[in-house]
């Protein structure tokens, strides 16, 4: 379980294609501190650490996973949103996020707002995802807080600290980015009837 606070970023060092696989291998401030097998959400997509080199480790994504988000996109020297799994002792600062992405969404527009930006994202809503005003949406694997919630698309404001310290800085116009709604919110929606 994570909670959509980024720790820090990692640069893409190199993809290798395995099959129906991808085998990214990257480099972050913490490598030497992460285990085999261990969970880490890249750009909030949860991925098992499968080797370890020096100041490099390698995560494997599957088809299904390649399918349903952003990582099919990623090529060597971009940057990707990381965070740990959460510890049991700690403060539980975002909101619960599971690293299971339920689609991706489009960057329809970024605004400077002088001194803070707020990024629109539009998404399909067939797939019977909702957000609603003020309520949480996990975008690359940040925990935020969704304004001008619409059927199909919303937007969120970016306050300095997260620009410069997520991958938020690199998303434009027509840059797709990962969606995990709210858990509680998929829940209700399933009673309801919904997909």
């Amino acid at each position: 379980m994570f909670t959509g606070i980024i720790e820090a970023q990692a640069q893409v060092l190199a993809i290798r294609e395995e099959g129906t696989n991808k085998h990214f291998t990257l480099t972050c401030p913490f490598t030497e501190e992460l285990n085999i097998d261990q969970s880490v959400a890249h750009n909030g997509v949860c991925l098992t650490v499968v080797g370890l080199e020096g100041k490099k480790f390698t995560v494997t994504a599957i088809a299904e996973t390649l399918l349903k988000t952003n990582l099919n996109d990623l090529k060597v020297g971009d940057t990707v949103n990381l965070e740990r799994c959460m510890a049991a002792n700690g403060r539980f600062d975002g909101h619960i996020v599971q690293g299971h992405v339920d689609q991706t969404a489009v960057c329809k527009e970024v605004r400077n707002e002088d001194g803070s930006w707020v990024f629109t994202f539009e998404y399909d809503p067939a797939a019977g995802k909702i957000t609603v005003e003020k309520g949480s949406v996990c975008v690359n694997g940040i925990s935020l807080t969704v304004v001008n919630s619409q059927q199909n698309s919303f937007s969120v404001a970016i306050i300095p600290y997260t620009y410069e310290h997520t991958n938020l800085k690199n998303v434009l116009p027509g840059t797709r980015v990962n969606l995990e709604f709210d858990i509680i919110g998929k829940y209700i929606s399933r009673i309801l009837g919904n997909k």
